[in-house]
C-alpha cells in the first residue's frame, strides 16, 4: 500500500518552522502506524519545498529504538541512570505527591516548573505555564535564547517585526549578520539563492568564524567575537563621512540623526579595525557595498547577541538601515524576528488569568544559581525542593552545566523529567515520563523567521507509553486540585479557542487551509508610518532604563561597550559555542546519521595558535577557565582570528571526555540590560593534551 501524505509543521528551535508533508506508512503485520519520508511543502512560499537534512530524516529519531517507551522510577544514586518501569498511575501519583509534599513545608514557590523550546508549539510548550499559576509555583524569566537580541531589537524598533523574509529574493544586497542559515535555517538560503540568480545580488556574512553560510559569500568579515557594534559604528560612520546618509529619511523618521552623527564623526574604520581585528580596506568595501545598494537586507542572527553586551550591539546593527533610509525599499530594510504580528492572547493556554504578579520569577538561565542557593535568584523565598522539566536538557543546554549539575544532584530536590530519550537531564531525574513526538499529538505553531501560522495536527498514535506535554499537565493539575478551564479541554480544543480569542479563523478552518500569512502591508512592515513609539520616531538614542533594570552606564548612542568576557594572560581565547549542522540544541544528538556526519566533538584552532602551542590536527586539546574544562580533539583551522577557538555543539555531555561538555565554561553571567545567556562570550585557554597522558588515556 502506498503511504499516505500527510500536512505538518516542524515543532523545533529553528525561526524557519518549515511547512511539511509527511509519509505516513502502514505497518505490514498490523501494528501502528508510522512516519516515513518528510519532505518541504512546495507550494508554502517561504518553505518553498526545502527543508534541512535533519528534519529530512525524521523517522530515524521518531522510529529511534532508544525512545523512553515507559515511566521510569529512579532505583540507583542519582545521576547513576539506574531505573525501572512502572506504570503512569504511580509515577504521576509520585511526582504530585512530591510537589504537595514540597509545598506543604516550604510553601508552593518551592515547587519550580522549567521548560523551554524542545517543541515551539504553543499548547503544548508553554501549557506548564498553566499548572505554574492555578498552583501558584516558582515562575520563569525566559532569557536562555532571545532575551538579548530582543532586547536590542525593540530598543531600536519598539516592537518585533519588520520586512517580509521573502523579501529577501527582492534584494541586491543580503548582509547575514550573526547567523549561519546553512546550519540554522536553511530557508533563508533558498530565497538568497534566488537573489543571487535573478538579480545577481551579493552577499556579505559578518561571523567570527568561516562557517558553511560564509563559504558561500561574497565577502565574509571574521571579526571578534563582540565587537559588532564597533563595526556597525563604521559604517554609519562611512555613510555620514561620504554623503551617503539619507539626511531626509532620518529627518523624518528617527530621533536625534545630528547627535548620531557628532557621536559617530570618531568611530571609523581605523578605529573599528582596532576593536574588531578586521582590516581597514575590509571594513571600507563593506561600508562602501552597503551605502551604495538602497535594496540591502540585513538578516540579524542570534549569535552575535548571546554577549554580555549583545543587546547593545544589536541596537547598533538595528541602526543601519535607518540612516541610510534602506527601510523604504522593497527588499531593503532589516528583520529578526516577528513575533509580535501574530497578537495572540495566551490566557487559556499558559493560565495568565490566574497569574499572581507577586510570585518569585527566577531566571531560566541562572538555573545553577537558583538550584545552589543562591539567593540573587532565591530572593527571600526557599529554595526550589520539586521540579518538573519538559521540553528541554538544562544539564547540557545552560550556563555553567557543572553548577547545573550539582544542583541537580541535591538530595532534597525531587525533578521529573518529561522526554523523549534518556538525556543527561533525565539521568539525574527521580521519575522520567516518556513524551511524544509532533506526529503523535496536535498543536499551533507561529514562525520567527516568516510569517505564517500552522496547525500541527495528530498524525500517528504515539509508540509504548508515550503522553504528550498537554497530557501530562491535565493529570497532574487533577492530582494536585488544580482549577483552570485549560486542564478540562484537548490540546485541539485550546487551538481553536485561542485562534478565535486572537482574531483569527479556528482551527477546522486553518487545518482547510493548511497556513495563514500574517505580514503586514509594505507600509506597515518597513515603517512607513512611522516606528513604534508614540512619535513615531526610531531611537537612535535608545531607553535603556525601560528595557532592563541593569542599564547604567550604557552607551547612550550606538557604540562598541566593552563589557565581554575580555581575553587575559591566563585566558588568551575568546571561545564560540557555536551550533552544528546536524544538531539542533541538544536534539538529534541520537540520530545516527548526524551523529557519523559531525564526528565527535572538536575545537576549530588557528594554525598560527596551533604552531606556538604544538597543537596537531586531530590532537587532543584542553580548553579551560575557573569554571572547568574539557577536552576535544582539535581541527586546525584558518577561517578565524587567532585567538579565537571555535566548539560546534551542542553535544551531550557524555560525548565528551570526563562526562563534561562546552557549557560548562560558559558563565551564567546576566547580559546587560535585561539578563540572557551570554553562551559566545567566553575567555578560555588551551593547551595541547601531553603525548603521555594522552597514551595513557587511551
Amino acid at each position: 500500500m502506498a503511504p499516505k501524505k500527510l500536512a505538518s509543521v516542524c515543532p523545533h528551535d529553528c525561526p524557519s518552522t518549515c511547512a511539511l508533508e509527511i509519509e505516513v506508512v502502514a505497518d505490514a503485520n498490523g501494528g501502528r502506524e508510522r512516519i516515513g519520508a518528510v519532505h518541504g511543502a512546495r507550494d508554502n512560499s517561504y518553505t518553498a519545498g526545502v527543508i534541512c537534512a535533519k528534519v529530512a530524516r525524521y523517522a530515524e529519531r521518531a522510529n529511534h529504538p532508544d525512545r523512553l517507551m515507559r515511566p521510569l522510577l529512579r532505583t540507583g544514586p542519582k545521576g547513576s541512570g539506574q531505573f525501572r518501569p512502572i506504570g503512569w498511575d504511580e509515577a504521576l501519583d509520585r511526582v504530585a505527591g512530591a510537589f504537595i509534599e514540597a509545598a506543604r513545608a516550604h510553601g508552593p514557590e518551592a515547587v519550580w516548573p522549567y521548560y523551554y523550546a524542545g517543541t515551539m508549539g504553543l499548547v503544548q510548550r508553554d501549557g506548564i505555564n498553566r499548572l505554574r499559576h492555578a498552583m501558584r509555583y516558582s515562575g520563569q524569566y525566559t532569557t536562555i535564547c532571545t532575551m538579548t537580541a530582543e532586547t536590542g531589537w525593540k530598543a531600536a524598533v519598539g516592537t518585533i517585526a519588520g520586512p517580509d523574509p521573502r523579501e529577501m529574493a527582492q534584494s541586491d544586497l543580503i548582509v547575514v549578520w550573526g547567523g549561519n542559515p546553512v546550519n540554522t535555517q536553511v530557508n533563508v538560503m533558498t530565497h538568497i539563492a534566488r537573489a543571487r540568480k535573478e538579480r545577481g545580488a551579493k552577499l556579505v556574512v559578518i561571523d567570527p568564524y568561516r562557517t558553511g553560510t560564509a563559504q558561500q559569500a561574497d565577502l565574509h568579515l571574521p571579526l571578534r567575537p563582540g565587537t559588532d557594534g564597533a563595526l556597525a559604528c563604521a559604517v554609519m560612520h562611512v555613510a555620514f563621512r561620504d554623503g551617503r546618509a539619507d539626511r531626509d529619511y532620518m529627518a523624518k523618521y528617527a530621533d536625534c540623526p545630528d547627535a548620531l552623527e557628532r557621536h559617530l564623526a570618531s568611530r571609523g574604520p581605523e578605529w573599528a579595525a582596532e576593536i574588531t581585528g578586521l582590516k581597514v580596506s575590509d571594513i571600507e568595501a563593506f561600508a562602501r557595498l552597503y551605502t551604495t545598494t538602497p535594496r540591502s537586507y540585513i538578516r540579524v542572527g542570534y549569535g552575535f547577541s548571546r554577549m554580555r553586551n549583545g543587546s547593545i550591539s544589536m541596537h547598533a546593527v538595528a541602526c543601519l538601515p535607518t540612516v541610510t533610509g534602506a527601510w523604504q525599499h522593497v527588499g531593503g530594510g532589516a528583520f529578526w524576528n516577528n513575533r509580535s504580528i501574530y497578537h495572540w492572547d495566551k490566557t487559556l493556554i499558559e493560565g495568565l488569568d490566574v497569574r499572581d504578579p507577586s510570585i518569585r520569577v527566577m531566571d531560566m538561565s541562572r538555573i545553577g544559581a537558583a538550584l545552589t542557593g543562591d539567593r540573587s535568584e532565591l530572593g527571600d523565598g526557599p529554595p526550589v525542593h520539586a521540579m518538573l522539566v519538559q521540553s528541554t536538557n538544562p544539564i547540557v543546554v545552560a550556563p555553567d552545566s557543572n553548577k547545573v549539575r550539582r544542583g541537580f544532584l541535591r538530595d532534597d530536590l525531587f525533578v521529573c523529567v518529561h522526554e523523549q530519550f534518556m538525556t543527561d537531564t533525565a539521568r539525574v531525574a527521580d521519575v522520567v515520563l516518556p513524551a511524544t513526538m509532533f506526529t503523535e499529538h496536535d498543536d499551533l505553531y507561529q514562525a520567527g523567521g516568516h510569517s505564517h501560522l500552522q496547525l500541527g495536527p495528530k498524525l500517528v498514535e504515539p509508540p509504548g507509553e508515550c503522553r504528550s506535554n498537554h497530557e501530562v499537565i491535565q493529570a497532574l493539575a487533577a492530582r494536585l486540585g488544580a482549577q483552570h478551564p485549560g486542564f478540562a479541554m484537548t490540546a485541539l480544543e485550546i487551538v481553536d479557542a485561542t485562534l478565535r480569542a486572537s482574531g483569527w479563523p479556528g482551527a477546522e478552518e486553518l487545518r482547510q487551509r493548511r497556513w495563514i500569512d500574517a505580514q503586514g502591508d509594505f507600509r506597515s512592515s518597513h515603517f512607513l508610518d512611522g516606528f513604534a513609539f508614540p512619535d513615531g520616531k526610531f531611537r537612535f538614542a535608545p531607553d535603556w532604563a525601560a528595557a532592563g533594570p541593569n542599564h547604567a552606564g550604557l552607551p547612550a548612542l550606538p557604540d562598541h561597550f566593552a563589557a565581554t568576557d575580555a581575553a587575559t594572560r591566563d585566558r588568551p581565547f575568546r571561545l564560540v559555542a557555536a551550533p552544528a549542522r546536524q544538531f539542533l540544541n541538544t536534539s538529534f544528538t541520537e540520530s545516527p546519521t548526524g551523529r557519523k556526519r559531525e564526528g565527535r566533538p572538536t575545537a576549530m584552532v588557528h594554525p598560527q595558535d596551533a604552531a606556538r602551542l604544538g597543537i596537531v590536527e586531530g590532537g587532543r586539546v584542553r580548553l579551560g577557565n575557573a569554571r572547568g574544562e574539557i577536552v576535544v580533539h582539535a581541527r586546525l583551522f584558518d577561517g578565524l582570528q587567532p585567538g579565537v577557538v571555535v566548539v560546534e555543539s551542542i553535544w551531550p555531555n557524555t560525548d565528551f571526555e570526563g562526562g563534561i561538555g562546552v557549557n560548562a565554561l560558559v558563565s551564567d553571567e546576566a547580559a546587560l540590560p535585561a539578563g540572557g545567556a551570554a553562551f559566545h562570550d567566553t575567555a578560555v585557554w588551551v593547551e595541547a593534551v601531553a603525548a603521555e597522558l594522552a597514551v595513557a588515556a587511551e
